[in-house]
């Protein structure tokens, strides 16, 4: 049997995928989460083959949940499962040790083939996706930029910003100048809007 850690934070949907992927003979849903954060702790208590991780998460997205996993346990393979098919998510999953990057509205019989693929220890990748995330390229946000701009989505000024980051002033309204250049955008919520769809926050 091939046993299964289940990330998702709806409810509903977690249920679903639990009970259409217990319907394949090989397959087992030894332990479910709500949350990015209890990943790992539920991984080391129940030794899945593969976890599967939505992105969109409460406590820890599912790239940091990945990466986490990659870190302390690496023989689990990582299956990203999500409703946001964006080249930077991709990305960031392949580079975090994800062993492949699905979209939820892929057939269930599509999903049950990919994590038997992801244990014998091949890479699933949507075609598509693969395709958009060469041609779009990697993020021109450098880790400070990146930093700054994830978190002006939660502080309403700048001067919020800079000292939620311990920055002055100056430095983090240059650093936000700069990450809206970049991603050609005439505001700082353009800029994230525009990041987020991406897939670079």
């Amino acid at each position: 049997m091939i046993r299964i850690l289940l990330a998702e934070d709806q409810a509903m949907v977690r249920g679903a995928l639990a009970s259409l992927l217990g319907l394949e003979p090989d397959l087992e849903v030894v332990a479910q989460v709500g949350r990015g954060d209890e990943v790992l702790a539920a991984a080391r208590v129940h030794a899945p083959d593969v976890a599967l991780l939505d992105i969109e998460m409460p406590g820890a997205t599912g790239l940091e949940a990945a990466a986490e996993l990659a870190a302390a346990l690496p023989a689990i393979r990582v299956l990203i499962l999500t409703t946001f098919g964006r080249p930077g998510y991709l990305r960031r999953a392949m580079e975090g040790g994800a062993a492949g990057f699905l979209i939820k509205d892929a057939p269930a019989a599509d999903l049950a083939r990919a994590i038997r693929r992801a244990v014998a220890g091949e890479r699933i990748v949507d075609p598509g996706l693969a395709a958009a995330a060469l041609s779009e390229g990697e993020s021109p946000l450098t880790p400070r930029e990146h930093e700054v701009l994830a978190a002006a989505r939660e502080h309403a000024t700048v001067g919020q910003l800079a000292a939620a980051l311990h920055l002055s002033h100056g430095t983090a309204r240059n650093h936000l100048s700069s990450a809206m250049r970049k991603l050609g955008a005439a505001s700082r919520a353009e800029a994230i809007r525009v990041a987020e769809r991406r897939g670079y926050l």
